[in-house]
């Protein structure tokens, strides 16, 4: 089950894709859009991953932050960044495994990856949507996020 549209997103701090460290706080101040991916280099990830970049200035336009979150390691992540032309934080949640996504309940524990779902933060870090499927195999639709920005506007 998700967390509630009105909580506050839990604290975390992991590294993304360059070894940098991202925390919640490092997001606060400004909308944010926290976006949990199950299996990067499938076909599914990686599309929904490039529809991100290309909406990122129109996210960034919502005064949004864009941050997505895989089980896999920071190297990982860095090739998967690279092969797509990513500039946006690719977060590692690898160790221990899946605790930040356990923390937002969207972890898998059958599979021992993520649910495909987004949460979208307002500026002091609260749940105000989410983007979720139903299906690991199913994209959500990148329309959603700049749908949900707007209505906080």
């Amino acid at each position: 089950m998700p967390l509630p549209i009105g909580a506050a997103a839990p604290d975390f701090t992991l590294r993304d894709q360059n070894r940098d460290k991202v925390s919640l706080s490092d997001l606060t101040g400004r909308r944010s859009v926290v976006v949990f991916i199950p299996y990067p280099f499938t076909s599914t990830c990686t599309a929904e991953l490039c529809d991100l970049g290309d909406i990122v200035p129109d996210l960034s336009e919502l005064d949004a932050n864009v941050v997505v979150v895989t089980c896999d390691t920071y190297g990982a992540n860095r090739r998967w960044a690279e092969d797509n032309d990513i500039e946006f934080p690719v977060l590692s949640d690898f160790w221990p495994h899946g605790a930040v996504t356990k923390a937002f309940d969207a972890f898998d524990e059958a599979h021992g990856v993520s649910f495909r779902i987004s949460y979208v933060l307002d500026s002091d870090g609260v749940v105000t949507d989410i983007i979720a499927s139903e299906h690991l195999g199913t994209a959500r639709p990148v329309q959603a996020y700049t749908d949900a920005l707007t209505r906080l506007a």
